[in-house]
């Protein structure tokens, strides 16, 4: 044996050997137990080591700000400055989060394998999160009371609530809302902290192989890393040690995480992704980083599959509301404003074993152009065949069908 092992509280474990060429188990030169708990809990010298309080804070953010898209008497200034918070600013109406050091613009298009060397791409897209907030403050809040209709921005009522759209027909608090899904809670934790760059960085597996934990911290910073990666899926789960028992906790991969798990073609995501997390962070405290990189392409590949299912999901939803005798259109552009928001996504996503997204950027807003531009008017002019066309396109990089993500 060259490593030794840390013992967790244990329900099963992994055993996994490397041995000599000749495959003489005589000759093996090193053996790993990877002991994998029930739960995603972890200590070290009776101390818990797990800690994502920086996600927790900018998913609550993120939720307050979307609720800040339906109170028309904000101004732009008001709900950007909730996005770019500064510490000490009263933006929020939790003391907690005004306290607050962290922001949602500062991580938005901010990992280290896509935008560390891409300042231009990161400006655009934090730009496109601010001039949502400047359409629907500048758009859609100045026509509240009026009816929408093609060529007009305001309300429209989808027979549950009413929506409020821009004169092409889209809700700007959706667009934003998912696109954050892609652009902060995705590309945070597929691209960023389950990247070898960022858990491998300077003397991370060596400090990880001695146990050297941070300054004043139970964790090491491999450890924290992949569990700031699991706080953006799972930091508002009532118990976040066993979040299948709560998922729809937030309004972003929670939720929809959720959503999928609940349709029976695609039942078992949710664990496989709660397991790929337990065992990658398994992995790390037992030394072994390739079993932590594969548990890490299955997160990519995972979450990646939820981003296009919604994506196709609402568009095919919107389609059968279109094709109805007296059309809902509230409820149909709702639907496709949801649609918009998952194809942003897509560019964040990560194909396991590459560097790269599902759909680059160039291939997103290829469909987001698609999308829109059937006529004049945006939605108001859209076919249903566009719509299929998309779905298709989405479905044909994954393995599953537009009847299996549309149900």
């Amino acid at each position: 044996m060259k490593k030794v092992l840390y013992t967790l509280a244990i329900s099963s474990a992994v055993f996994l050997a490397s041995c000599s060429s000749d495959d003489n188990a005589s000759d093996m030169d090193e053996a790993i137990v990877i002991d994998n708990p029930a739960s995603y809990s972890f200590e070290r010298n009776e101390e818990n080591t797990v800690s994502f309080g920086g996600q927790t804070t900018r998913i609550l953010m993120a939720q307050e700000l979307l609720g800040g898209f339906t109170t028309n008497t904000n101004t732009a200034e008001i709900l950007k400055a909730m996005y770019a918070h500064e510490e000490g600013a009263e933006d929020f109406e939790d003391a907690d989060l005004n306290a607050s050091d962290k922001s949602l613009r500062s991580k938005t298009a901010a990992s280290v394998d896509y935008f560390s060397t891409n300042a231009t791409d990161q400006a655009l897209i934090r730009a496109d999160f601010e001039s949502w907030i400047d359409g629907q403050v500048d758009e859609v809040f100045t026509n509240w009371n009026v009816a929408a209709e093609a060529g007009t921005a305001g309300q429209l009522a989808d027979g549950e609530k009413t929506r409020y759209v821009n004169a092409q027909g889209l809700e700007y608090n959706q667009l934003f809302a998912k696109g954050l899904i892609g652009a902060l809670m995705t590309d945070q934790a597929l691209n960023n902290y389950l990247s070898t760059a960022v858990l491998d960085e300077g003397s991370s597996r060596a400090d990880n192989d001695a146990g050297t934990v941070l300054e004043g911290k139970s964790y090491t910073n491999m450890e924290h890393k992949w569990d700031e990666a699991y706080g953006y899926v799972y930091g508002l789960n009532a118990d976040a040690s066993n979040p299948n028992a709560d998922l729809g906790a937030d309004s972003f991969l929670n939720e929809y995480i959720g959503k999928l798990e609940e349709d029976p073609d695609f039942a078992g995501i949710a664990d496989d992704i709660f397991q790929a997390f337990k065992l990658g962070r398994a992995a790390i405290v037992a030394g072994d980083y390739e079993i932590r990189d594969a548990q890490a392409d299955i997160i990519r590949e995972k979450i990646s599959q939820v981003i296009a299912v919604r994506g196709i999901f609402y568009m095919q939803r919107a389609k059968a509301t279109l094709a109805e005798e007296t059309p809902n259109y509230g409820s149909a552009f709702h639907a496709l404003s949801e649609a918009y928001g998952f194809i942003y996504s897509l560019r964040f996503t990560r194909k396991p074993g590459s560097d790269a997204p599902y759909f680059t950027k160039a291939e997103s807003e290829e469909l987001l152009e698609e999308l829109m531009e059937d006529g004049v008017n945006g939605l108001w002019d859209i076919e249903a065949e566009t719509i299929d066309e998309i779905s298709e396109d989405i479905a044909e990089r994954f393995d599953f069908t537009v009847a299996q993500a549309g149900e």
